[in-house]
């Protein structure tokens, strides 16, 4: 479990910020890579839902601040990424995105904590139960390819997809 008594509220939030704008990159990335129409459905349906975080957290950030959150080139708080790289299996990237997706609902659990006003304190914890869900999509989704992986291999040139 991470420890994020140490860091300030303001870059929890930045590093919130930060992690939801690089979920979303990631998602419209891998959308564009998978052939599969389903997959692909869900992962802009998880861009947006990313970008709805973002959103929410920055007006929270800006309300809390009195100014325009300055999202940093790395996040504060040291959190999971999801790493593309050439030739990896699209099981391998969800299972990281399944990871990350884990992490940031134990942060926004625990960043809910902090704050006192009951209404972005509810608000966080929705954000936590949110990210179970992605994580609970993108769990099927790994599933379903890692047996597609394993079909491919006996049956090569078979391809899901529209």
């Amino acid at each position: 479990m991470m420890e994020i008594n140490s860091f300030s509220m303001e870059d929890l939030l930045l590093s919130a910020i930060k992690s939801e704008e690089e979920s979303e990159n990631i998602y419209l990335k891998l959308a564009e890579r998978v052939e599969n129409f389903i997959l692909k459905e869900r992962l802009t349906f998880l861009a947006k839902e990313e970008k709805k975080h973002k959103g929410i957290l920055y007006n929270i950030y800006k309300d809390m601040f009195k100014k325009e959150p300055e999202v940093p080139e790395e996040s504060p708080v040291p959190l999971p990424r999801i790493i593309l790289k050439e030739g990896m299996e699209i099981s391998e990237i969800l299972s990281q995105a399944m990871e990350a997706e884990k992490t940031a609902a134990d942060f926004y659990k625990r960043i809910s904590e902090k704050f006192e006003d009951e209404k972005r304190k509810k608000l966080l914890k929705y954000f936590a139960n949110m990210e179970m869900g992605h994580y609970k999509l993108l769990e099927t989704e790994r599933e379903s390819a890692e047996y597609f992986e394993d079909y491919e291999k006996d049956w090569p040139m078979m391809h899901m997809g529209a």
